[in-house]
């Protein structure tokens, strides 16, 4: 494992919901420029920013118009390197999101892609439709594949009587890495943001760039075709090109996304002798509460999480730790019944017990929830939308029915203001913002708890600092020592200590007899009585190592 890695903390920021500076509603580069000193104030290594690119916004900048530019509701390219200088001087490093799966419809290759005699119409992947007839004029999709957003993962195209693949929506057409110019193409990005002082990228859906033949595939997790295109050689082989002609030698902090990877697959991806990725997300733990597919959910089993997580810090090398992201809902709301600032701290403390690099997204550090959407004209994310869509028109659930299942799992979720005070619009903007700003805004903002030495904020500044400083917690080994949905002991061992946690989820006091070294717990007082956990408690101990110990 890359031991420079082991004990950084990187913090996400959407910008659209972070900070807006001009009053126009939504959260810009300014804004993130005037919260520098709080973001410093958590200690964190890296920012990691979604998409700034220049964009239409259908997949709110994950579908890029111009790699070149910046888009212009976040501001300019001055805007841009003034961030990168001030962030320098705080001794923050700069993370970008690097989207290169597929580009916007309205980018400029896209558009010259249209005629077939273009070079540009081989930057895509074009396929004619079967079945063509008279009755039949189109043909049909060239194969069973489906977009990850639902529906067919191919559009038909009028001007070239051709259909394009999309694996995500249609406004999103894949790049074709079979051919040697998009290859370039990407490397001409990806050195235009080293230059301009980037420390490294979030690579978006990075396992799915090779697709290895246009038949039909199989199914798995609500997806038909994957076998083609998740992972495939052709994949590894560009990642390996990629890490040696372009990312290694400038030494480029690269995280992937890399959707349907198993512990196997993320030590193939992260594999000292051929590099490919310094680190990858897991995703396996954020569907331990799914039935089948994301949006059906089941109960949450506690027991079930810390065993997902154990798997993969114990067989995985390298790992990219989080919680929440601007794709998940708010882990408070999704693994509990109701917000309790309790159980945002046990969260915390979990996180910060696990090996790897550890990543905070904008508002989990205050214990951020999901929104209460009363409408579905609440709604803004384009997944959530075509997945309702699907539900009501194809498989005709009813639209009450199908909004109580969109609400719960929207990326809306995570992408509503961040909380700055108890003022008219959380302090994010003067303006109506984008998206709603959640109702509880009142009792979970940063200047509440900035104020109060007993907060979930400063509970994680506390385990930053934590985790900056123990050697334990930096190279320790990983160690379950005892799990039930009640409760969890992990154990992290190094140099002949242990470093331990204990977790109560339960709303109950647990009996637990335990004579070893509190040194902290998520309540304010440091534990007197050791033969109980209190409801949602967690705490951290040491003792001098005995591998046989169970506790």
């Amino acid at each position: 494992m890359n031991e420079t890695l082991l004990n950084k903390v990187i913090y996400q920021i959407y910008p659209r919901s972070f900070m807006d500076s001009n009053n126009d509603g939504i959260g810009d580069i300014q804004g993130i420029i005037s919260k520098l000193d709080y973001i410093k104030t958590l200690e964190v290594d890296y920012i990691w920013l979604s998409p700034i690119y220049k964009s239409p916004n259908f997949d709110n900048g994950y579908d890029i118009s111009s790699y070149f530019e910046i888009n212009e509701e976040f501001g300019t390219m001055e805007d841009f390197h003034q961030l990168i200088e001030e962030s320098k001087k705080r001794d923050i490093k700069i993370i970008m999101d690097l989207v290169i799966n597929h580009t916007s419809w309205e980018h400029e290759w896209f558009k010259l892609s249209k005629d077939i005699n273009s070079k540009y119409h081989n930057y895509y992947i074009y396929k004619d439709g079967i079945n063509k007839s008279k009755k039949n004029i189109k043909g049909d999709v060239p194969n069973n594949w489906t977009s990850f957003f639902g529906g067919s993962a191919w559009e038909y195209d009028d001007i070239t009587s051709k259909y394009y693949l999309h694996l995500f929506a249609k406004e999103q057409p894949d790049l074709n890495y079979d051919n040697e110019e998009v290859y370039n193409e990407t490397v001409k990005v990806i050195k235009f943001w080293i230059d301009k002082g980037v420390s490294g990228f979030r690579c978006d859906v990075i396992n799915l760039l090779g697709k290895t033949d246009y038949s039909n595939g199989k199914f798995k997790g609500g997806l038909t075709g994957y076998d083609k295109y998740v992972s495939t050689h052709k994949s590894h082989k560009i990642l390996r090109r990629l890490q040696e002609e372009v990312f290694g030698p400038k030494k480029i902090l690269t995280i992937g996304e890399t959707v349907f990877s198993t512990v196997k697959d993320a030590n193939i991806f992260t594999n000292k002798k051929a590099l490919e990725l310094d680190m990858i997300f897991s995703f396996e733990h954020m569907e331990i509460d799914a039935i089948f597919l994301k949006w059906f959910h089941r109960k949450v089993r506690f027991k079930r999480l810390i065993n997902v997580l154990a798997k993969w810090q114990t067989e995985v090398k390298q790992n990219a730790i989080y919680f929440e992201n601007h794709d998940q809902p708010r882990s408070i709301s999704r693994w509990f019944k109701k917000y309790d600032e309790r159980q945002a701290k046990l969260l915390g403390l979990l996180l910060f017990s696990l090996k790897g690099t550890t990543f905070i997204y904008q508002g989990e550090e205050i214990g951020m929830t999901n929104y209460p959407f009363s409408t579905f004209d609440e709604i803004r994310d384009i997944e959530s939308k075509n997945v309702y869509e699907i539900l009501t028109k194809n498989f005709k659930v009813p639209k009450k029915s199908a909004f109580k299942i969109i609400k719960k799992v929207s990326r809306d979720n995570a992408r509503t203001p961040m909380q700055w005070e108890n003022e008219l619009n959380a302090s994010f903007s003067g303006a109506e913002p984008w998206i709603n700003v959640n109702k509880n805004l009142s009792y979970i903002n940063v200047l509440n708890e900035i104020n109060d030495s007993n907060s979930t904020l400063n509970f994680y500044k506390k385990l930053i600092k934590f985790k900056h400083e123990n050697n334990i917690l930096k190279y320790g080994d990983f160690r379950l020592n005892k799990v039930n949905n009640k409760y969890a002991i992990i154990e992290r061992i190094y140099q002949n200590k242990v470093l331990g946690f204990i977790f109560n989820f339960t709303g109950k006091k647990t009996k637990l007899v335990l004579d070893f070294d509190i040194l902290f717990t998520t309540n304010s007082s440091l534990k007197e009585n050791k033969n109980f956990l209190l409801p949602y408690e967690g705490l951290v101990y040491q003792r001098k190592k005995n591998i046989n110990d169970e506790i």
